[in-house]
């Protein structure tokens, strides 16, 4: 394909991608508010456990309208993944054989899963980082907590949790074009657990080191998950090459 031919193929997926997110941001208007209380539900529990007043509060009179379209467009992103990741690795699959094709959409239908999983993982930590934080005030203290701030807080966490948990399949579709290798990724695994460590240290609040281990391990894991399907590419590839090569070698 030429430069013209990708980057009407880049408008191409990336229109379709939209249409995904923009349908997915319609049903996301209707779940708002069941989104909202499960977001509130945390906020609640601070009540019971630590017997502390703490509340959502809007503090202009737009936020709530505000943050009923930010939850619909974040929600619309998450259950238009399967649209929105399929387009992604379509716009990939050119650069591949026809052979390589079939594991670039078998790693789409794993991508699919992790990114749903990472959005959980994230989802999971979130009352465990608000106890956390409101444990901070004072006895007889209220917790007024502004809605926009912990809504931008709480959803980019999921989201960007959920394409953390995608990255490995990338990993193993730049070793299938060639791009590294499986040993290149084993080595690099010191640099890998110290970005992840980073990550999720930002993500999540400095003093929460259970929240922030609850979200690296599964992410270490699926690093070197991802090096090991790697490794076993390499290897079938080097075995085909040296067939190759002695076949050649038989005939002359």
């Amino acid at each position: 394909m030429s430069l013209v031919e990708h980057l009407i193929e880049l408008r191409k997926r990336l229109f379709r991608a939209t249409l995904g997110i923009t349908a997915g941001a319609v049903v996301g208007w209707f779940l708002a508010d069941l989104v909202l209380a499960a977001l509130r539900a945390p906020v609640i529990d601070v009540r019971h456990t630590q017997d502390r007043v703490a509340s959502i509060n809007f503090s202009t009179i737009t936020s709530a309208f505000d943050v009923k379209l930010e939850i619909a467009l974040l929600t619309g992103v998450v259950i238009s993944s399967p649209i929105w990741l399929y387009q992604l690795f379509a716009f990939l699959t050119p650069a591949f054989t026809r052979r390589e094709k079939r594991y670039v959409f078998g790693f789409f239908f794993s991508a699919v899963p992790l990114f749903l999983a990472g959005c959980a993982a994230g989802w999971y930590v979130v009352p465990h980082i608000v106890q956390l934080l409101t444990g901070f005030a004072g006895k007889g203290d209220t917790t007024i907590i502004e809605a926009k701030a912990y809504l931008d807080f709480v959803l980019k966490l999921v989201i960007v949790t959920g394409i953390a948990f995608v990255l490995p399949v990338f990993l193993v579709l730049l070793n299938l074009v060639g791009v590294l290798s499986g040993r290149a990724i084993v080595k690099g695994w010191r640099f890998a657990v110290l970005a992840i460590t980073l990550f999720t240290a930002i993500a999540t609040p400095a003093a929460d080191v259970l929240s922030m281990l609850l979200l690296a391990a599964p992410m270490v894991v699926l690093y070197f998950a991802a090096a090991g399907v790697a490794l076993l590419h390499d290897r079938r590839v080097a075995r085909r090459t040296d067939a190759i090569i002695s076949d050649a070698a038989e005939t002359v």
